[in-house]
């Protein structure tokens, strides 16, 4: 076994996927007991794709189904090789008016988060356009009324919240059901 895949956690029960293709994405998880403050923050916005509060790493993707175990490989060596490391959340900030986004910012681990980015964008069989440059940052309302736009982003004007990142999990979505944790990823010491 090796010394990467030694340190992720399966937690898609055993369950293999299923068709010739899988939707996945990859996250660094925001732990309590801010994770489900800002998770209600978005539910409260209104906004339709409320999921956990998290820092995207790799937005979804859809991957041949066939190539999961060898990108699971490849995920378990970029932990390995990136140490832990402190995420600070201050504010909030907006893509508006390009997208209709009120996130919280990444005050102090952006540049962690930018490398880990980078490595998990270089798995082989990952091939993902982009629209805009990667920019780490916790979205708290998405698409919604202007209104609730403003509000999410006057709210958490002054949310704060440091942790240590210790791993980041992969997602899969097979299009029947909501975003499921499939591995986490712990990294190296």
């Amino acid at each position: 076994m090796a010394e990467g895949a030694a340190r992720s956690v399966d937690r898609s029960g055993g369950v293999p996927p299923t068709g010739d293709t899988i939707q996945i994405g990859i996250a660094v998880d925001i732990p309590e007991p801010w994770g489900s403050q800002l998770t209600r923050r978005r539910v409260e916005a209104g906004d339709p794709l409320a999921v956990p509060a998290h820092v995207t790493l790799l937005g979804p993707t859809e991957i041949p189904t066939a190539i999961l175990p060898a990108v699971e490989r490849h995920l378990a060596s970029v932990a390995a090789a990136h140490l832990p490391f402190a995420l600070h959340l201050r504010g909030t900030g907006t893509f508006r008016p390009v997208t209709q986004v009120v996130f919280v910012a990444v005050a102090a681990g952006i540049s962690e988060c930018e490398l880990l980015a980078a490595a998990i964008a270089a798995t082989p069989g990952l091939h993902r356009q982009t629209r805009f440059p990667y920019h780490p940052h916790v979205t708290v309302a998405q698409d919604v009324a202007p209104e609730a736009l403003d509000k999410a982003y006057e709210d958490l004007a002054d949310f704060s919240a440091m942790f240590e990142v210790e791993a980041f999990t992969l997602f899969s979505h097979s299009g029947e059901a909501r975003w499921q944790p499939r591995r986490d990823f712990r990294l190296g010491r």
